[in-house]
């Protein structure tokens, strides 16, 4: 397999294209790197997983009719010839001969053989993308396929699928978490869930999550008595908004107040020195003697 690929602005500077969700092209380009030198390739859902996108972007790529989808799982890039051009002493054909013979080219790109009996085409199913109406002039071929879609062909996913988009996004936003906060919580924990489902649905993006969680480890990992509040439950909460919205804080400084010492005064006896007393002399014992026996005389 080759090691390059190139591709066309004609494709990807399309409003078409550009609408797009970003998890949506960056999943285009890769399946582009992924494919053989005709545009197959079979492993399109592990290239998905392998890359963190989501299944309704490889649905959405399908309703936009960037690739075409075939009942044995392989997928061809529409517009393979466009974006490439393969010399034949370096081309390798692919060995999806079969899903080949079911396609036509014509200017440079893959369109699906019309057959004689009209069979229903198969929904693709979506998720929270929403494709608005596409004008025909700007779509790159005007054949219809198996898989194209019109506005009242496109429904909303199932119940089982909504779930496993929402359990795929508390995934990442945990794992995020944990590898941030050397944590290890589970993404599947109830109330984990009904947080990080609240928050989306009061309109904050994935994006949000990985904002509030690089602030808050940022501000409270060197602080002890807030370390414990890095969890789901605390950064996913009511306060979420608030979180996202403050400046970041990159140390933590703990402050001291210095003691406040109470000053008493102290008895004024203590300001005078103690004066060490001296013995009398003889002449003032003698002087005292006489004058007590004196008064003694007097009586």
């Amino acid at each position: 397999m080759a090691q390059r690929r190139m591709f066309s602005k004609k494709i990807t500077d399309t409003d078409l294209f550009l609408d797009m969700p970003l998890s949506a092209q960056c999943l285009y380009f890769h399946l582009n790197m992924e494919a053989d030198d005709d545009g197959f390739l079979g492993n399109a859902k592990t290239i998905r997983r392998k890359i963190g996108s989501s299944e309704d972007d490889l649905k959405l790529l399908m309703a936009k009719e960037f690739i075409f989808p075939f009942e044995s799982g392989v997928v061809v890039i529409k517009d393979w010839k466009i974006h490439n051009y393969i010399r034949k002493d370096t081309y390798n054909e692919t060995m999806y001969l079969g899903e080949k013979e079911e396609l036509e080219e014509k200017n440079g790109m893959y369109t699906l053989r019309q057959r004689d009996v009209d069979g229903s085409s198969p929904q693709v199913r979506l998720g929270k993308v929403r494709l608005g109406k596409v004008n025909k002039d700007t779509m790159s071929s005007s054949s219809e396929h198996d898989c194209m879609l019109s506005d009242n062909q496109i429904v909303s996913s199932s119940k089982n699928d909504k779930k496993e988009s929402k359990a795929e996004l508390s995934k990442r936003i945990i794992n995020y978490l944990n590898n941030k906060a050397s944590t290890k919580y589970r993404y599947q924990t109830k109330s984990t869930q009904q947080k990080i489902n609240a928050r989306i649905s009061e309109g904050y993006s994935e994006q949000d999550f990985y904002t509030v969680i690089d602030k808050k480890v940022t501000e409270w990992s060197n602080n002890p008595e807030m370390q414990k509040f890095i969890r789901p439950e605390t950064l996913f909460g009511t306060k979420f908004e608030s979180y996202l919205n403050q400046p970041i804080i990159t140390s933590y400084k703990k402050s001291y107040q210095k003691p406040t010492v109470r000053k008493e005064s102290l008895p004024e006896w203590t300001e005078n020195e103690v004066k060490e007393e001296k013995p009398m002399s003889e002449e003032e014992q003698n002087y005292f003697k006489e004058r007590i026996q004196s008064l003694k005389m007097q009586k």
